[in-house]
């Protein structure tokens, strides 16, 4: 029976439609304009389907979800600044819950809801997070607040008689970034140089591709209703440069801003991107996220869906490898590697 997967144009949509296919599944992929992370697939040896629309259309909704037998929805607008024309909001919560309520009317057969870890309040304070954390609250960035509220709109059509489960990622980092994602700018900007110095902080990482593994197994073994956390382990910025060092031989920065200097700057640091019409490299509220919580536990994950995370040095190593086997950077040290396994 077809998957469906929205928001596959995306990092994690692109890895996990490829992820499907290497299984033989037939997948139907909902795309916007973009369209790099699958365009190397074709159609997928007969098996994938491409449609455009938009999360925000009842309609299209309803039609995209007739005769599949999962949906695992991926689309969200992700964002570091803010929600000025309400697009984060709208996708984030409503785009949710028309999916949600599509694949309900069409009798689909579980829902995998892919949140993130940003729908949890990480700077309360406390020692650690797990499933059983509070939610974040209204002083939270839009992002966060719009995560958290997606949920809440698909708890609501659970209780209507929808099986679906909730996945909580944290910080994604691996190959196969075609866009690519933010992090994936970071980790080339450090390649080519361009990076003079870093923010201090970090996160909790976790390859795209362990990501992906518990999104599937979620299909079959998450239990209804329940939410998990997937993070692999917490590592500064100035950790994951030393390890793009070790990949790549290029010297990582030495300098880092202090985060009171860094957090008068951003405001101008996006002042300055808007002016470029570029993305900035980091915001108020992308500070906000450096300094959260540093112990996220993924035990439930582990026991009941087998998550298990590999180490960070290896996806570095893994996001570089693939940029060389695209050509996206010459890099000496990885002349002649092969792409990385999905």
């Amino acid at each position: 029976m077809t998957a469906v997967v929205t928001g596959a144009s995306g990092h994690i949509g692109g890895v996990l439609v490829r992820q499907l296919l290497a299984q033989g599944r037939p997948v139907r992929a909902l795309v916007h304009s973009d369209r790099r992370a699958l365009e190397d697939l074709g159609d997928g040896g007969g098996l994938l389907e491409l449609v455009a629309g938009d999360v925000l259309d009842r309609q299209a909704m309803q039609r995209l979800c007739e005769g599949a037998s999962v949906v695992f929805h991926l689309a969200a607008v992700i964002s570091i600044v803010g929600d000025p024309d309400g697009r984060v909001r709208a996708v984030n919560v409503e785009g949710v819950r028309n999916v949600a309520e599509a694949a309900l009317a069409a009798g689909v057969e579980r829902m995998v809801h892919v949140s993130s870890i940003h729908a949890f309040d990480i700077n309360s304070g406390a020692s650690f997070i797990d499933e059983n954390s509070g939610r974040v609250g209204a002083d939270a960035p839009a992002y966060d607040r719009s995560k958290a509220a997606g949920e809440v709109a698909l708890r609501e059509v659970i209780e209507q008689g929808l099986d679906a489960v909730v996945v909580n990622p944290g910080g994604v980092l691996g190959p196969f970034d075609f866009v690519p994602s933010r992090m994936g700018t970071f980790f080339s900007q450090l390649a080519l140089r361009r990076l003079p110095a870093l923010v201090p902080g970090g996160f909790s990482w976790v390859d795209v591709r362990d990501v992906c593994a518990a999104i599937l197994s979620a299909e079959g073994q998450g239990r209804r209703g329940e939410s998990y956390l997937l993070c692999g382990s917490w590592h500064s910025m100035q950790e994951l440069a030393d390890m793009a060092q070790q990949v790549t031989g290029v010297r990582a920065p030495s300098l880092s801003v202090p985060m009171w200097l860094a957090q008068l700057g951003a405001p101008f640091m996006t002042l300055w991107a808007n002016l470029r019409s570029e993305e900035p490299l980091y915001t108020s509220e992308a500070l906000h996220a450096v300094v959260a919580c540093r112990d996220v536990r993924s035990a439930k994950a582990s026991r009941e869906l087998g998550f298990n995370p590999r180490p960070v040095q290896d996806t570095v190593s893994d996001v570089y490898r693939c940029f060389a086997h695209r050509g996206v950077l010459c890099l000496a040290e990885l002349q002649g590697c092969g792409a990385p396994q999905l």
